[in-house]
């Protein structure tokens, strides 16, 4: 598995519902990608002042990030695709 770096999480993107409230069926070439996802690892955090700042979300953590994130990079690791993102982009935990 990898261990990002700094700042960085890595997400496991959570599929949504492919239908919608009115029971319309949206077909996978027109939907969006999600923006809801798993914590899969966390880096330390980064050094600010000589001393590292921990990292807010942990490794299980249900996060909603935004979906036209500048640091997000699409990665698969054993067949499986995850995103990778920086911490300052996810927008908040789901509880």
């Amino acid at each position: 598995m990898l261990k990002p770096l700094n700042n960085y999480v890595l997400i496991q993107r959570i599929e949504e519902e492919n239908k919608t409230a009115g029971g319309i069926i949206i077909p996978d070439t027109a939907r969006e990608k999600p923006s809801r996802g798993r914590v899969i690892a966390v880096g330390d955090g980064v050094f600010e002042n000589g001393n590292r700042v921990p990292m807010t979300v942990k490794v299980g953590n249900t996060v909603l990030f935004a979906k036209w994130a500048s640091s997000a990079n699409d990665v698969k690791i054993d067949g499986a695709d995850y995103v990778l993102i920086k911490e300052s982009d996810i927008l908040g935990i789901l509880e």
